[in-house]
């Protein structure tokens, strides 16, 4: 009797339960490496004497690098496989963190931000698709959840723990990324040793045209949704770009761990609400993150003005609930709207906007500091994220006319790229008769 290919080839080394958690965990650990330069910035600011419109620069790099390889390449592990996609993918971010470690001046950083953009990009596609597929095995429900929680946690990781090591290591501008390289080969050693649950199929150039286009049926959702988006993303470009120097010139202290503490403040605050709310209906959602928005982005404009730590840090965990839930309720009120056949086009706008957000107002930012203070330009940048909120709420006062959703779960990422457009749009689809992560 032949028998397939399929069933001949080798055991995995590493078994699905594994494989599953460990994709999971080099989700997180890519949003780390993302991360880990945040703190670094001031000192790179000071020994190569770059202005803050520089910085800010570098900074938009890898969020444009990453936006345009997830569009591009979002749908080529379908055709390739996802193994050889996140491998590529991994050996891509290795070699930015190599630049990051031999980086002399402000071209090799800038080399090193965008290939690690690229490379990111390229990456968290193939691993939503595999987590989904590993996810059958285990419990299909688990994959949003795990996808939507692990960059959140790994941003909040990353700030602390990088800032420990640039504040008491003696090579502050080094061992980190040697630590993020670590990580990478073991992430390298993990998707070389389980199983493929792609498979191989032409068309993979053709894959590479990004499809990006909001659905007619969600174009009022969308819209409603459009200032709550760019508030909730401007405020993250905000905080990794430049809040790690703004605390330091709050505290009056040289420490880099008090710029990581409000990171991760703001960061872990996010995460446990998506887990916490993961199966709360879109228009709660987008109406309790807007309002833990102009809360939290409020009290950091207090803060700043008055130089009070306390009040940044409570602003920044206010405001990352804000960050989560506001996302949360955008994503699912937009995209449970639009048609089956139109939710990835309009899902990859949602990512765009996003990452547009995230990164073009930490530019104009720093345009800013060029004429004003930083203290002056922080304020009107937490200013108007604050109003922006404010424009949330008023918008997301109105009624959501949306069809109903039983497994809330089927529409989780709180993070722009970390379920690709295509699996997202699948996932979208009619919920089975039982979902397993209900209690």
């Amino acid at each position: 009797m032949r028998v397939s290919h399929r069933h001949e080839a080798r055991r995995p080394l590493v078994p699905d339960t594994v494989a599953f958690w460990g994709l999971g965990g080099l989700l997180a650990w890519l949003m780390f490496a993302a991360s880990a330069p945040s703190p670094l910035y001031r000192i790179y600011a000071a020994r190569w004497h770059f202005s803050p419109l520089t910085l800010t620069v570098i900074f938009a790099l890898y969020a444009v690098a990453l936006l345009a390889a997830l569009l591009v390449t979002g749908r080529l592990s379908d055709h390739l496989g996802r193994r050889p996609v996140i491998i590529g993918a991994l050996a891509v971010v290795a070699v930015a963190t190599v630049c990051f470690i031999v980086a002399d001046g402000t071209v090799a950083l800038a080399v090193a931000r965008v290939l690690q953009g690229l490379g990111t990009g390229g990456a968290i596609g193939a691993i939503g698709g595999a987590q989904s597929e590993l996810a059958e095995g285990v419990s299909p429900g688990l994959a949003p959840v795990v996808s939507s929680a692990s960059p959140t946690f790994g941003l909040a990781a990353g700030a602390p723990v990088s800032s420990a090591l640039v504040q008491y290591d003696p090579a502050p501008m080094r061992l980190v990324y040697w630590v993020v390289l670590a990580g990478l080969i073991l992430g390298l050693l993990l998707v070389a040793g389980m199983r493929e649950t792609g498979e191989r199929r032409p068309g993979a150039a053709a894959s590479l045209v990004p499809h990006a286009a909001v659905s007619a049926r969600a174009r009022p959702a969308f819209v409603r949704a459009l200032a709550s988006i760019i508030a909730i993303w401007a405020l993250s470009g905000f905080y990794l770009a430049l809040v790690p120097s703004l605390t330091l010139r709050i505290t009056g202290s040289g420490n880099s761990l008090w710029g990581g503490a409000v990171l991760f403040s703001l960061y872990f605050a996010g995460g446990v609400s998506v887990i916490v709310r993961r199966k709360s209906e879109p228009r709660p959602a987008m109406l309790g993150g807007c309002g833990s928005l102009v809360a939290g982005a409020g009290l950091c404009v207090a803060a700043i003005a008055a130089g009070s730590t306390a009040l940044l840090i409570a602003g920044s965990i206010i405001g990352g609930v804000g960050f989560g839930l506001a996302f949360l309720g955008s994503f699912r009120a937009v995209s449970g709207v639009a048609a089956p056949s139109e939710r990835a086009g309009t899902i990859a706008v949602m990512y765009t906007v996003s990452y547009l957000a995230f990164s073009v107002p930490v530019v104009i930012a720093g345009l800013a500091e060029l004429h004003y203070s930083a203290r002056s330009v922080s304020i009107a940048f937490s200013a108007a994220v604050t109003a922006l909120g404010a424009v949330g709420v008023v918008t997301g006062l109105a009624p959501l006319h949306l069809p109903h959703h039983r497994h809330a779960t089927s529409a989780l990422p709180p993070c722009p790229g970390t379920v690709p457009p295509y699996i997202a749009a699948a996932e979208l689809a009619p919920a089975p008769a039982c979902d397993p992560v209900t209690p």
